[in-house]
């Protein structure tokens, strides 16, 4: 439940102190922030998962839990292929060239870079808000949530922040969805 935001915070983290030395890119501070950043998506899942089961039924949970899981798709589509391509390339500019490549071909850019990832960030808000409703969740933990998803988009180097607030608005769910998990 908490690792998921701990490794999205991690990945900020790693990033930021990457970018230290003015040379982030391929090597080991590039793939340990991506690493980081990749398992924080994959650990959504199961979190999603949970939080889908303390929601009622009904086509706006089904369409809101596909969304923030398709949004964690493309999330993880674009991660791997950055630790891929880092692994490809030779320096800075050619992971950048790579980059450029695989974001060039036909529908990638929209899908894995500027429209996917996002369904990931507004549907766990809706999500959260959804589970709000029912009585699940404390009212506040949609809003820290949406403040959450809105640091990064204003600069990335907010993520380790990002990633806290995620924790602290989905920390009331810990409770919840150990039991329902460990029930079924």
């Amino acid at each position: 439940m908490v690792a998921g935001p701990l490794a999205l915070s991690g990945y900020g983290v790693a990033r930021t102190i990457g970018r230290l030395d003015d040379v982030y890119g391929p090597g080991f501070d590039w793939q340990l922030a991506h690493v980081l950043g990749l398992a924080g998506f994959l650990l959504f899942v199961p979190l999603v998962l949970g939080l889908r089961t303390l929601v009622p039924a009904g086509t706006v949970r089904e369409v809101a839990v596909g969304a923030t899981l398709l949004g964690l798709a493309a999330s993880v589509v674009q991660f791997g292929a950055d630790i891929v391509l880092a692994v490809m390339a030779a320096d800075k500019d050619e992971l950048r060239s790579l980059q450029q490549d695989f974001a060039g071909l036909p529908g990638v850019r929209p899908a894995i870079y500027d429209v996917g990832p996002l369904f990931f960030f507004v549907g766990i808000v809706v999500v959260a808000a959804l589970a709000a409703r029912a009585g699940r969740l404390p009212w506040w933990s949609p809003a820290v949530l949406l403040v959450a998803v809105l640091l990064p988009p204003v600069n990335l180097d907010l993520m380790p922040l990002a990633g806290l607030l995620m924790l602290v608005a989905l920390l009331p769910l810990w409770q919840p969805i150990r039991q329902v998990s460990a029930a079924g």
